[in-house]
């Protein structure tokens, strides 16, 4: 292969099935090895495989970025990427390595269910499945109960702030999937007006966003920082035993970061799937009303000034996941296959866009943040009402 060959999505999933291959021989010699359906995604190459009928999911990480970054050409062409992958894979501290600690700590070490690994090697990390409802599907069936619920997801990783749990992850942390890192890879003063040229009719408009979301990112915390769950999607938290049993989290981040993060990424991605499938309108001012009983419970300890900087950096946190998301779905190749949800929500990028203006105006404008977090969950119901 010549060494400007283009970046396709085929060869990348062909060469992460041939290492899926290969680490599964590693791991259970003579074992016989079937591969199942892929999961679509633009961060890892997932797949569903069988080890000598053993149900599990594989998932390749080309060096630590997501597939979006890889095929667009950020980490060089074709036969770049496949020589820095080959000494990335043998290096300590990939990301999926830390990704298989990090799942070991929460249930070793914090006292959470955690998703089972089954092997590492070779970059590849091998993982149990979890059956049952995520976090997302109950919201979706039980959306007055969304308050009650985030709290109780919250609250259950409280074992993260164990001292021996914080020496752990100050280790191994996955720094990759922070929010603010992850805006700030993308929107940095070099590559980021680029970045967004690619965005389509949105880039304009994004752009504002961005810029005023630079200035509005908190600035660095003094002091330590709390241990955060990092990638606290709705889809990472599943319930075995229904709503009311214990959740079992999934694709963990764990890092130092504010501890308005994983509020952020909860209701970042629950908006999103709102517009992305929005159900009636009770069903969505329900949700949005379970948001404000969550921040509630979040703050119940911070007086009224503390509350309002809380809320603040939750709704900028918050702005900037969605921020980050929606870019990554907007400037992914055409040859990636997306999940079925960043197909609907593309398509409804012009609703997304106009909540991350208003909001990201409002905060610029200087107007109290408790008011900005109310009007946001406003907009938010409202973007869901088509």
């Amino acid at each position: 292969m010549t060494s400007n060959a283009p970046l396709t999505a085929g060869d990348v999933f062909a060469y992460a099935d041939r290492q899926i291959d290969k680490a599964a021989a590693g791991l259970w010699p003579g074992a016989e090895v079937r591969l199942g359906q892929h999961t679509p995604s633009v961060t890892a190459y997932v797949r569903q495989v069988q080890v000598d009928g053993r149900a599990l999911y594989a998932k390749v990480s080309l060096l630590g970025l997501s597939l979006v970054s890889v095929l667009r050409g950020t980490a060089g062409d074709w036969a770049t990427v496949r020589a820095s992958q080959a000494a990335y894979r043998g290096s300590p501290g990939t990301l999926l390595e830390r990704e298989a600690k990090a799942l070991a700590i929460l249930g070793d070490e914090a006292g959470v269910l955690a998703c089972p690994v089954a092997g590492y090697q070779r970059g590849v990390l091998f993982t149990e499945p979890v059956a049952g409802p995520t976090l997302a599907d109950l919201l979706a069936k039980e959306p007055h109960r969304t308050g009650e619920l985030m709290t109780r997801v919250v609250v259950e990783l409280a074992g993260l702030q164990q001292p021996a749990v914080a020496r752990a992850v100050d280790a191994s942390a996955i720094t990759e999937r922070g929010i603010g890192s992850t805006f700030q890879r993308k929107f940095n003063g070099i590559s980021g007006p680029t970045y967004l040229r690619q965005a389509g009719d949105a880039g304009e408009v994004l752009a504002t966003v961005v810029g005023r979301l630079r200035h509005l990112r908190p600035a660095p915390a003094a002091g330590g920082q709390p241990v955060v769950y990092g990638d606290l999607k709705p889809d990472h938290a599943v319930f075995p035993d229904g709503p009311d049993g214990r959740p079992v989290f999934l694709d963990p981040g764990l890092a130092r970061g504010r501890p308005q993060t994983d509020v952020a990424k909860l209701v970042s991605r629950t908006v999103l799937n709102l517009i992305a499938s929005p159900p009636d309108l009770a069903a969505a001012d329900a949700t949005t009303a379970g948001f404000g009983v969550f921040a509630d419970a979040m703050t119940a300890d911070l007086g009224p000034d503390e509350r309002a900087a809380w809320i603040k950096y939750l709704v900028v946190l918050w702005l900037m996941d969605t921020t980050n998301i929606l870019s990554t779905y907007l400037t992914s190749p055409a040859d990636l296959p997306l999940p079925e949800h960043a197909d609907k929500i593309t398509r409804q990028t012009k609703a997304v866009v106009t909540l991350l203006d208003r909001t990201t105006a409002r905060l610029i404008a200087g107007t109290d943040p408790r008011t900005v977090w109310r009007l946001a969950l406003t907009d938010a119901a409202k973007a869901a009402d088509r």
